[in-house]
């Protein structure tokens, strides 16, 4: 998977923390909900502007550090 399709760093957007491509909506918002027992089903039920390859992609971020 391209992560650069997904995951952007931009100073000027949430204080330079990786963010999922159009979106304000961080790597470590994403992690966290899922951490906190949220599916992806969940979460795009709450966030319908995301997808599965975008929280995919927030999880192969973390995975790669």
């Amino acid at each position: 998977m391209d992560q650069d399709k997904y995951i952007e760093v931009n100073p000027k957007k949430r204080f330079g923390k990786p963010i999922i491509v159009g979106t304000r909506i961080s790597v470590e918002d994403v992690l966290s909900w899922l951490s906190k027992g949220m599916s992806m089903t969940d979460i795009i039920a709450d966030f319908p502007e995301l997808s599965e390859k975008q929280i995919e992609a927030c999880q192969l971020y973390q995975a790669s550090l």
